[in-house]
């Protein structure tokens, strides 16, 4: 009996060690495709919530209807610890492909009630509420999604290339972001600003619902890491808790949370909240923010895998040093530029020019955090402290920049983001490179 259950386990771990650079890159591809459909419906909220702000909330000014659908963006990041946490321990234990799959479902589910909820004419407060429960599911599906993915991306690919193939996590989040974009600048083409406000806002939540069974195939054909397997057929496994295991690492932990603060605000500064700041504060139209968000964000895409690959060769210390340095020092003079602007090009190049510093912290965060666990508890160690922390410091991006907006000090926002991003100067000052220090297990 006990040969028939380890024969096949064993045998699964052959095609594993014999991996080519083709099969890792379809490997990358058949994961990363998800991760592209659950960032587009993730940023599909913040794309339109400029649109369906007035259909689930009563009347009011811009400013209050934005907070609220801003503050609904913060509560689906509180779910973001709880996926890390269940995600993480479901694909340490079952498999990395596993949770995968389990993640772009739960997403479908969220996209599909936002796409089907009455408006609060209809059924008052009940409109909000459902919307609340479906972003809870999101953030249930992303913060497992991130943690499982980095993991995945880092474990399947070579020593040698680890930030290149790892970057690939923030590619395909950009380019979700971008999809979403994309998607808004066709129905604003095509539909006019009633239909739009009308209607129009629930289109893409259909899509995304759409896409993400179309990437729970692709996933099916997914090859699990070696790293994994090779663990499973360790016969002298741990028989503690992972989450005990996990505390023994607090070292590791704490270096999570440190390096991703900074990195995860900025991040969420000049990307979800950019398109709201520049119609809301700089006075931009709806179409010209949303074209400025989208040049930004594809040239922002094309720099991940060159970052990437650039840590190969350097390590990761030294970028991730660039960024707090740059960060700590011009985030200030950007967004106080960028408030008095009045051109499209002056926006896009400001906005640029922060996205190429931001590129120092999101190219190679992901196998950063990778590379500081062992397999047992990897995928758990990456997603729960990074979605704490997302929780805490992204989530918020956008309801804390509209509250120092309404309490009339805008520029205390600036100064908040600098202050992060310096605390997380001081952990890439003092931590070790991990291209050096690596825990993963090349095969």
């Amino acid at each position: 009996m006990d040969n028939s259950t380890t024969l096949p386990a064993g045998a699964a771990i052959a095609p594993a060690a014999e991996k080519t650079t083709s099969s890792r890159l379809k490997s990358i591809f058949s994961g990363s495709i998800g991760n592209m459909v659950e960032w587009y419906d993730w940023y599909v909220y913040a794309a339109f919530s400029l649109y369906f702000a007035k259909a689930f909330f009563p009347a009011g000014d811009t400013t209050a209807q934005l907070l609220n659908t801003a503050a609904i963006f913060a509560v689906g990041f509180l779910m973001r610890p709880i996926g890390g946490w269940l995600m993480g321990l479901y694909a340490d234990r079952k498999g990395r492909k596993a949770a995968l799959m389990a993640s772009v479902l739960l997403m479908c589910a969220g996209s599909l009630v936002i796409a089907l909820t009455p408006g609060y004419e209809t059924i008052g407060v009940a409109a909000p509420i459902l919307l609340v429960i479906a972003r809870l599911l999101q953030g249930l599906s992303v913060g497992g999604e991130y943690g499982t993915s980095a993991t995945y991306l880092s474990e399947m690919a070579t020593k040698e290339r680890r930030g290149f193939f790892s970057s690939f996590q923030y590619v395909t989040l950009i380019s979700g972001q971008l999809i979403a974009l994309a998607v808004l600048i066709i129905l604003q083409q095509t539909l006019t600003t009633e239909q739009l406000y009308a209607w129009g806002w629930r289109v893409p939540f259909v899509i995304g619902a759409l896409c993400a069974v179309v990437a729970l195939y692709l996933r099916r054909g997914m090859e699990e890491t070696t790293s994994f397997t090779k663990k499973e057929q360790e016969t002298d496994k741990p028989k503690e808790s992972l989450m005990r295991t996990l505390m023994r690492h607090p070292k590791e932990l704490a270096t999570v949370v440190g390096l991703t603060m900074g990195g995860t605000l900025a991040f969420y500064t000049y990307t979800t909240y950019m398109q709201k700041y520049l119609v809301n504060t700089v006075g931009m139209s709806i179409s010209d923010s949303t074209t400025i968000s989208a040049a930004t964000l594809f040239l922002f895409m094309c720099l991940q895998p060159v970052i990437g690959a650039l840590s190969d060769k350097i390590g990761r210390r030294p970028i991730l040093i660039a960024f707090g340095v740059l960060g700590t020092l011009f985030t200030v003079p950007i967004l106080s530029t960028l408030h008095t602007i009045e051109t499209w090009w002056g926006a896009f190049f400001l906005i640029m020019a922060a996205l190429i510093i931001v590129s120092g912290y999101t190219s190679i965060n992901a196998v950063v955090k990778a590379e500081l666990f062992p397999t047992e508890i990897r995928a758990l160690g990456v997603g729960l402290p990074y979605a704490l922390t997302v929780s805490i410091f992204g989530g918020t991006a956008e309801y804390v920049a509209l509250w120092f907006k309404s309490a009339g000090m805008e520029t205390g926002y600036y100064w908040y983001v600098t202050a992060c991003i310096a605390c997380s100067l001081l952990v890439y000052v003092f931590m070790k490179d991990t291209r050096k220090h690596s825990r993963i297990v090349t095969d």
